[in-house]
């Protein structure tokens, strides 16, 4: 084998192992990915070639994460397994390319740069790359390096200061400099140093943890409902039965302030006056108890035209629906298509219509409780959680149905991701899901009384609402400026780098 092939089969490998799996995750492994791709765009010998070895050792490890993309395709959308096995291979190679620019500013940072200079230029690197994944084309920020590192709480614990992506780039800084550090006094002791800091950082986060605000006692139901069978108008009141009847066992038992039930839980025009709201409206009148639960919403247009919404109702005591919030961020060819007039496709995924995207969203008011809801997806995109909080959450509520991912690492996957949002946001998270893994996720990344999937569950846990921001929700945009003007210099830099590299190529 070849050392370049090496190279690749140990970035692939590594970060399938160091994010979650179906057989054992090894957070360590996933600085393999970063030290993988740093090696192969130096040792390589035109910057074509390191993107093109970088893209291949990306396109594999994202592969090895992202096979899951073929469940929903396949077993929900309709589409023949010879059809859908290709969807998570094309994702991967479009993911991969992202991997492939890193490589190729790790080859052209070697040709420009010392060895010391050039470390900090990747560790940079890496969170811009990572923030661009973020950003371009809608983003899909799946395989964030620092989120394999939430069993390790910590090591995650630096994301309250500088985010899940600057961290990412601190460990990214971290490994790489363990491997310069063969020929680099300088970059060994850097690495050292940035692995003490963040071990250090999060000592003190953990040190000073506490609450200054009395606990709530919140409740999540999971009714594992089957997803094929969710939107069958024959079983749609034996679901809404279900609910009822668990939130009225936790009810009795816990007195929880807020019942919260997963995305589209009720599988029906919840707004409607029709007899499936009934046994719901009911519950919450003649218990007093507070609903927050998901369903499909519409609105009429001019013209007879109405729009989609994924929806989640805030039902209060008196059985009303007071107030509610629309998804933001669709999953594209899942909840919507993009450029529909320019690609001839369908969804992916069959559900009741393209939704649209919700506006002017706020914190949802339960009483002492402020509430930021994110839906599903929306939960690995840090700038949402970050308009919560500014909107004056005081705890996150995340409703999910990850059904659709069915028995794949992608639920564990998207629990982690979601860990993060907690941490940056300074803010207790519960998630509720259709067939799990609902949760309660405190301040520290800390995941607790995590149901099993593929099980009904109604658990309540005591939370706290909190008002102190950290210091990443302060930064925020300063932070955004910051890196927008970095990713201006570094493509100057790698654009006359790549000019460079190109002339030197054609002289020779």
């Amino acid at each position: 084998m070849q050392p370049r092939h090496f190279f690749i089969l140990a970035t692939a490998i590594g970060t399938w192992l160091g994010h979650a799996n179906p057989l054992v995750q090894l957070p360590l492994a996933a600085l393999l990915l970063p030290a993988g791709l740093m090696v192969l765009g130096q040792g390589a010998s035109s910057w074509r070639d390191a993107f093109k070895q970088a893209w291949l050792a990306g396109s594999l490890a994202c592969f090895g994460c992202l096979y899951w993309v073929f469940w929903p395709v396949e077993h929900f959308g309709g589409v023949h397994w010879l059809l859908a096995a290709p969807v998570p291979v094309l994702l991967s190679l479009a993911m991969g390319a992202y991997f492939g620019l890193f490589g190729l500013a790790a080859h052209l940072g070697s040709r420009r740069l010392g060895p010391l200079t050039g470390l900090f230029y990747l560790g940079f690197t890496w969170m811009l790359m990572e923030l661009a994944v973020a950003v371009l084309l809608t983003g899909f920020p799946w395989l964030t390096l620092s989120a394999a590192f939430v069993p390790w709480t910590i090591v995650v614990l630096p994301a309250a200061d500088i985010g899940a992506y600057g961290l990412s780039g601190v460990l990214a800084l971290t490994a790489c400099g363990a491997v310069l550090g063969r020929n680099s006094r300088s970059c060994a002791l850097v690495s050292v140093a940035a692995a003490v800091l963040i071990l250090g950082s999060g000592w003190l986060h953990l040190r000073a943890y506490g609450e200054d605000a009395p606990a709530r006692t919140v409740a999540v139901v999971q009714g594992n409902v089957d997803q094929s069978l969710k939107w069958d108008p024959s079983y749609q009141q034996a679901t809404v039965a279900l609910y009822v009847d668990l939130s009225r066992r936790v009810q009795a038992t816990a007195n929880p302030a807020l019942i919260v039930w997963p995305e589209t839980s009720m599988p029906f025009y919840f707004q409607d006056d029709t007899p499936l709201r009934q046994p719901v409206l009911a519950f919450v009148s003649s218990t007093g108890a507070s609903l927050l639960l998901g369903a499909p919403a519409y609105a009429y247009q001019l013209g007879g035209a109405y729009t989609l919404y994924n929806r989640a109702f805030l039902l209060g005591g008196a059985g009303v629906a007071p107030d509610w919030y629309d998804k933001e961020h669709l999953v594209p060819f899942g909840e919507y298509v993009p450029l529909p007039s320019w690609l001839p496709l369908d969804k992916l995924v069959n559900g009741v219509g393209d939704f649209v995207p919700g506006r002017d969203q706020k914190a949802l008011k339960n009483n002492d409780l402020s509430l930021g809801v994110l839906i599903c997806y929306e939960a690995i995109f840090a700038g949402l959680a970050q308009e919560r909080v500014a909107q004056g959450a005081n705890l996150i509520v995340i409703i999910s149905n990850d059904a659709w991912f069915g028995a794949t690492s992608a639920p564990l996957q998207h629990l982690n991701l979601t860990a993060l949002r907690a941490i940056e946001q300074g803010r207790w998270i519960v998630r509720s899901t259709n067939t799990g893994i609902s949760a309660f996720i405190d301040p520290l990344g800390r995941i607790h009384r995590a149901g099993p999937q593929f099980e009904a569950l109604a658990a309540a846990w005591q939370v706290h609402p909190r008002t102190r921001t950290t210091l990443f929700h302060r930064l925020y945009t300063p932070l955004l400026v910051l890196a927008g003007l970095l990713a201006a210099l570094f493509a100057v830099l790698l654009y006359r780098g790549s000019k460079t590299s190109m002339h030197s190529t054609s002289t020779t």
